[in-house]
């Protein structure tokens, strides 16, 4: 049975595509690949910028590209290491 993500998971998982895509992606396909209705995604990405662990950068051809931020690496970096706490006390 697949579960519900929660709200920290979700974030992993924004964060998480744009580390993969060498972290540079454009917004659309970030939408899509995070498997969140506009709407949602929406809300995740505003507050992602407005907690700084993304940011928008427009090329010399004016198109925009999501990165992360250090602060966005470094979550991603405490989430798989609480993850990793989880699963060895197997909670």
């Amino acid at each position: 049975m697949n579960r519900k993500r929660d709200r920290l998971a979700v974030i992993r998982d924004i964060l998480k595509i744009i580390a993969e895509n060498h972290n540079s992606v454009k917004p659309t396909p970030l939408l899509r690949e995070s498997n969140l209705s506009s709407a949602r995604f929406a809300e995740y990405y505003s507050e992602l910028l407005a907690k700084g662990l993304v940011k928008e950068i427009v090329d010399e051809r004016g198109r925009n590209y999501v990165t992360l931020t250090d602060k966005g690496f470094s979550y991603l970096e405490k989430y798989s290491q609480i993850i990793n706490f989880i699963n060895e006390f197997g909670l």
